[in-house]
């Protein structure tokens, strides 16, 4: 199993094998649901014949299974180093919200045909810009965010933000660090290793990207300008939704819609 995979029991290799030949944006659906046919049978480790036996059961009852959004993450939560930006309840109340808008009862109405895993409304959420949980494929993209800002501080010109860029965003100019902004991705690794203090946390949230997809005609998302705290986000995904629900034709993607419409969501 690939690292990070969110398993609870004891899988055999076969079933490992074949668990990772589902695909990505339903793993760990297909994961939990075949360790719960597991348990209910007695069993103490998952076997091959667990995971045939839940997925004939998940795609001859796909319906069922569509509750008409996905909300998914990175690993930041259980402790990732890399995180620019941390907010443990974002899922939660990112959940709660989507969870009001009836989604599948939207799908029912404007999908001519049953439902099926790829019209649900994906939220991926990655807390740096190594984008583990591909925000740039999703509906919308949360990107963790933390804008480095010099401060009057004096600079010890050790050179550490500077290594430490991988954009090589970052210069040592008489004296002083100078950020490249049109370079920086806002990871806050130079703000995190500044001994001195010189560079510091300014804007700190999360970047949007929205109308991101896979298919047969694939779409990188595209920025919204700016970094949102999450007090700030509920708004955005809120006007992401209304433009959906407004033009959406046939259970499309958020992508297709953007495409036809402008990406003007009333923001």
């Amino acid at each position: 199993m690939k690292k990070g995979a969110p398993l609870k029991m004891k899988w055999s290799e076969e079933a490992k094998e074949a668990v990772l030949r589902v695909p990505f944006f339903v793993r760990k659906r297909v994961i939990d649901q075949v360790e719960e046919e597991a348990l209910k049978k007695g069993a103490d480790s998952v076997t091959l014949g667990h995971v045939r036996s839940c997925q004939k059961r998940f795609l001859n009852r796909m319906e069922d299974e569509v509750k008409g959004y996905q909300v998914e993450t990175c690993f930041g939560p259980g402790g990732c180093c890399h995180r620019a930006f941390t907010c443990d309840s974002l899922v939660h109340d990112l959940e709660q919200q989507m969870s009001r808008q009836d989604l599948k009862a939207f799908f029912k109405e404007r999908v001519d045909g049953p439902l099926k895993m790829h019209h649900e409304f994906r939220i991926s959420i990655s807390d740096c810009p190594n984008a583990c949980s591909r925000p740039q494929i999703a509906d919308i993209g949360l990107i963790g965010a933390c804008e480095p800002i010099v401060t009057d501080k004096d600079c010890s010109e050790c050179g550490a933000c500077v290594e430490a860029c991988k954009e090589k965003a970052l210069s040592i100019q008489h004296g002083r660090p100078v950020v490249d902004e049109g370079l920086c991705l806002y990871c806050g690794a130079c703000v995190r290793l500044c001994p001195s203090g010189t560079i510091a946390e300014g804007r700190a949230g999360y970047r949007i990207q929205i109308g991101g997809k896979l298919g047969r005609h694939p779409r990188l998302a595209i920025d919204l300008p700016g970094i949102y705290k999450p007090d700030d986000l509920t708004e955005v995904i809120d006007k992401c939704l209304q433009h959906y629900k407004r033009h959406c034709l046939n259970g499309e993607r958020f992508g297709e819609v953007l495409k036809r419409t402008g990406s003007d969501i009333g923001l």
